[in-house]
């Protein structure tokens, strides 16, 4: 255990490490680097730079990878019977490539891809030293709670995993109220009461976990009451989702808390935060137009992607991104953003911040134009005026606030393209939520919910209102 103990400016060997692969693995290495990121937000042409990944100091001396491999994803294929499996072969020259640029955390878990994640994993990892990698898995019993069960999903994941320790254990999915019952009581049904945290400890003791921490998916009420127990059990580290969406915009907007409060909360304690869902589900990797140009005006050669990996590497407390990298070019995208990292400054952490605020206010309406909706029978013109809508987001024409410098530009943009393009008789205003269009919908939008939706925007911006939300 010795050898993990570096220091934190430490220069892996690149070189041993490719004697250790092979030239075989070298090959692949090489010929991967030629991928190119698809799409027009993403770079055209990444290559990987020369310079040395990024990494941060966690428990016991522990030298980990701002990067995280999240194996969740991990790509699939379809056997001769036509059922989906995991592509083994591809998975292992990830699994080389990432090793290879420094890459030295993976976190898998037993439901992940039905139970295949653990042990497709298990076989790429394998294939090099443990103590090049720290390895991470978790504990996810949602609905038996006995001490048995969690003892026995417990026993498969060294058994899927093929190792006598792990590095990271996480009691999985810490969530808020669920059908009446509060987040806290949930806890201690799956952990408490019936001693199962008590157990984990004495495996931490005995060296089977090197460190414990959890996940985390709910409220202010349970955080706290999983703080109080930190006091007891002293947890090594926890996982949240942290984005610049959900930085300040997660309460009111979704089922999660504040990742600014999580985090503040953690870092008061001097627990290493461990960083899941850097791109909000993938949407963070491709934004309205108007974000886009934006953030490729001040880094034409680097992916949209990239700034929510800057956003959460950022932060110092930040132990590890979690990056689930199906394909060579995610994975090639985040090593150029992490090797080594350049952290956001001021002025890039408000302008982040001002494209959460309008991502969160103002979303697209996932209109395609069918028409399938049409006629309306009160005379509405639906996608008319969806179109209108979306073009004025994409432009940057819609401000949630009359302080914006471009308020009032966009004010007139927003009600003068409006009356032109639809209209008074046919707009938004005139729906009766009769349900009528939404049945005919084949992308399931909720017309009537989006048509007042809009109105209330549009009725605030004729009335010249401080505060516009839609």
């Amino acid at each position: 255990m010795e050898d993990r103990k570096m220091k934190e400016n430490e220069n892996i060997s690149r070189r041993s490490f490719f004697k250790q692969l092979g030239a075989g693995s070298l090959a692949v290495a090489s010929v991967a680097t030629a991928c190119s990121v698809k799409g027009k937000a993403a770079a055209t042409n990444v290559l990987v730079p020369d310079t040395d990944m990024t990494y941060r100091k966690g428990p016991d001396g522990d030298k980990v990878s701002i990067l995280g491999y999240g194996c969740m994803r991990w790509p699939q294929v379809k056997n001769a019977e036509g059922k989906k499996v995991i592509d083994q072969d591809e998975v292992n020259k990830l699994v080389d490539y990432a090793l290879a640029h420094g890459v030295n955390y993976f976190d898998t878990a037993p439901k992940y891809l039905q139970g295949q994640s653990e042990e497709a994993t298990a076989i790429a990892l394998q294939r090099h030293k443990r103590n090049e990698y720290y390895l991470a898995t978790k504990l996810t019993n949602t609905s038996d709670y006995s001490k048995e069960a969690a003892v026995e999903m417990y026993k498969q994941s060294f058994a899927r995993l093929k190792v006598d320790y792990i590095d990271y254990y996480l009691l999985h999915t810490i969530s808020g109220a669920r059908n009446g019952v509060s987040g806290p009581d949930i806890a201690r049904k799956r952990f408490i009461d019936n001693g199962v945290l008590d157990w984990l400890v004495q495996e931490r003791k005995a060296g089977r976990i090197r460190h414990l921490g959890f996940s985390f998916h709910g409220d202010h009420e349970t955080f706290k009451y999983m703080m109080t127990l930190h006091e007891k059990y002293h947890f090594d580290f926890v996982q949240i989702q942290m984005n610049y969406i959900d930085w300040n915009q997660a309460e009111g907007n979704s089922r999660n808390t504040n990742a600014s409060w999580l985090y503040d909360e953690l870092t008061k304690r001097n627990i290493p935060v461990v960083i899941m869902e850097p791109l909000r589900g993938g949407a963070l990797a491709k934004l309205n137009d108007n974000a886009t140009s934006k953030l490729l005006a001040r880094t034409p050669e680097a992916s949209v992607a990239s700034w929510a990996f800057r956003f959460a590497g950022s932060h110092p407390n930040v132990l590890t991104v979690l990056s689930g990298m199906t394909y060579m070019e995610n994975l090639q995208d985040n090593l150029k953003t992490y090797s080594p990292l350049k952290p956001l400054n001021e002025e890039e952490f408000a302008m982040l911040e001002k494209i959460a605020v309008e991502y969160v206010n103002f979303p697209l309406v996932p209109c395609t134009g069918c028409e399938y909706c049409m006629p309306c029978p009160f005379g509405l013109q639906i996608p008319a005026i969806f179109a209108h809508y979306n073009k004025c987001i994409n432009e940057g024409n819609v401000k949630a606030d009359k302080m914006d410098p471009d308020y009032k530009r966009a004010r007139e943009v927003f009600l003068m393209g409006y009356d032109k393009s639809v209209p008074r008789l046919a707009q938004a205003d005139k729906c009766v939520a009769c349900g009528k269009c939404q049945k005919e919908c084949p992308q399931s939008i909720n017309i009537p919910r989006w048509m007042k939706r809009i109105t209330k925007y549009t009725d605030q911006l004729r009335a010249g209102e401080s505060e516009v939300k839609a």
